[in-house]
């Protein structure tokens, strides 16, 4: 063993969630903190898929006083005799991504002297906990607990546990930045297509004459992502100071939009830059969320009843069990989605390491435009499949977004505060889950109470606006610059900032025989744990969206 690594291998006496504590050792292969990652944001991604329990919970009383026609959204969030609707329920889903964005925002410089494992710790107790809390507010039927439990204090789980990986990653994957980080935000895209089927399994298997099983539900479910994102907390590992893969050395950039320095988290929202990118993520998701928003009935109302082989009906002329079965073969549309959703997070990311991340939002945007302002179109001519392609599309770019944005920050702002910066910018998300949603649903109604007909001039509008807000993102992207020096902290200050990693590996930089191996068997578990229970999601979205075609 060498002197460095001698010093290296030291004790530390404090808490197991120091960050001290979580400094990878020589002979450490960093292709299992990936999967570390994924085993949180498969768990918390199940917030995307919450609207599983809505309906359930919407019947939950099986007789109720007619008093409750006049339930108000106060009235409902303390009634404890009217059933719940799903517009009150749904404010639980606005919770989640505000929160997200505030928690992240808020605690983002936390996470950064704590590491993540601290973060991912507390990320685990809140969004479990929160689902516990709600699991009790379903019990004594209030609903400003269910509030609290699931969108608050699960808010602020599902905020910690998003960017607690993404510094870390960074760091690991020097070399393949948008990949890596791409790895685990595919997860939060993938959680819902293993938590919503898997909820439903659990509601029939607790449902009874008197109880819809959701509480029931929400303690497994509970119970289960606490043990998988306990050990994703506790597989995280960060690289020592000054560590870099085996062999490998940064390559001098050809590009000026990637800088090797780093902006301290109190300077980064002051550049104009930070705007710049926050303008695009937020653009970017505003039109991409709306049409997670809108997927089924825009499908349904557009197709009609093309859906189901009458091609002569409108949706308005449909019946109800005609309506019903073209609403399940939505239901696949919507599973499709989410099937692109969770594969434009790594494909993207992943080619934004070979073109660059400014060049891969021009994609987005560019190729975002062209599909909305074609989708009339295709709406027009009726061709359903090219219809689902050019959606799947859109949301693969939606995924890739988020996916690419933290190595894009990294290469403007650099990799120090990045996780802190990324927690910034995730405000984007909270404001374009507000805005994306709004925007979508009064452009629908109000051309429905301008007599438009179900159909695909129902949506026309809303297809051009959301080409023009892609088209004022696409601006932005062309308006992001390298930082002037000024913004820069100097290498005094950066050692200063990695004193106490940089003492626990005295000695030269290099890869310390840290990081190496590929994917060897503890790998391979490792993956295979998270990667068993996403191929089954990934098989039952697939079996449900075979009724779309």
């Amino acid at each position: 063993m060498t002197a460095s690594t001698e010093t290296y291998a030291g004790t530390y006496s404090g808490s197991i969630l120091d960050r001290e504590r979580i400094i990878a050792k020589p002979g450490f292969n960093r292709w299992l903190v990936p999967p570390a990652a994924l085993a949180i944001h498969l768990c918390i991604g199940m917030a995307y898929g919450f609207s599983v329990f809505w309906l359930p919970l919407s019947k939950a009383i099986p007789v109720t006083d007619p008093a409750c026609a006049d339930l108000n959204l106060i009235s409902a969030l303390f009634t404890t005799s009217c059933n719940w609707r799903v517009a009150d329920l749904g404010w639980i889903y606005t919770l989640f991504f505000v929160l997200l964005g505030c928690s992240a925002a808020i605690w983002g410089g936390w996470l950064e002297r704590v590491g993540p494992r601290k973060a991912g710790f507390v990320s685990a107790c809140c969004w479990c906990g929160g689902i516990v809390v709600a699991a009790l507010g379903v019990m004594s039927h209030q609903l400003w607990l269910m509030w609290l439990g699931a969108g608050v204090i699960g808010g602020v789980g599902l905020g910690l546990g998003y960017i607690s990986p993404v510094s870390t990653l960074i760091k690991w994957f020097p070399d393949r930045r948008g990949m890596a980080t791409g790895m685990a935000i595919m997860g939060f895209g993938g959680g819902a297509m293993i938590g919503a089927p898997l909820a439903n399994l659990l509601m029939n298997a607790f449902k009874t004459d008197v109880t819809a099983g959701v509480w029931q539900t929400f303690l497994v479910m509970a119970a289960i992502y606490f043990c998988f994102m306990m050990g994703g907390a506790f597989g995280y590992r960060i690289p020592p100071a000054g560590w870099r893969p085996e062999g490998w050395t940064p390559p001098a950039s050809k590009s000026t939009m990637i800088t090797t320095k780093h902006v301290h988290l109190r300077d980064a929202h002051k550049t104009t830059q930070f705007w710049l990118i926050w303008l695009v993520l937020c653009l970017n998701v505003s039109a991409g969320i709306g049409v997670i928003g809108m997927a089924s009935p825009m499908l349904q109302e557009i197709f009609g009843g093309r859906l189901i082989g009458q091609p002569d009906l409108t949706f308005s002329q449909l019946g109800t069990d005609q309506k019903a079965a073209i609403a399940a073969i939505a239901a696949g549309f919507t599973g499709l989605l989410s099937l692109f959703n969770i594969g434009g997070r790594f494909f993207w990311a992943s080619l934004s390491d070979k073109i660059g991340r400014k060049n891969t939002y021009y994609t987005f945007f560019v190729l975002g435009i062209v599909l909305y302002a074609a989708a009339p179109t295709l709406a027009d001519m009726g061709n359903k499949a090219l219809f689902v392609l050019a959606f799947g599309i859109i949301l693969s770019m939606y995924g890739g977004g988020f996916a690419t944005i933290p190595a894009y920050l990294a290469d403007i702002f650099g990799t120090q505060f990045v996780g802190a910066i990324h927690g910034r910018l995730l405000t984007a998300w909270a404001t374009a889950g507000i805005v994306g949603p709004v925007v979508v649903n009064y452009i629908r109604e109000a051309q429905i109470a301008a007599g438009v007909e179900p159909g695909p001039s129902l949506y026309t509008g809303t297809m051009y606006i959301l080409a023009g807000m892609l088209a004022v993102g696409l601006v932005a992207n062309s308006l992001v610059r390298p930082l002037a020096e000024k913004w820069f902290m100097s290498d005094e200050e950066v050692a200063s900032l990695q004193a106490k990693t940089a003492a626990a590996n005295a000695g030269p930089t290099g890869s310390f025989g840290i990081g190496k191996g590929g994917f060897d068997g503890k790998a391979a578990l490792a993956w295979a744990v998270v990667g068993i229970p996403l191929i089954w999601g990934i098989w039952v979205t697939v079996k449900n969206t075979a009724a779309l075609f």
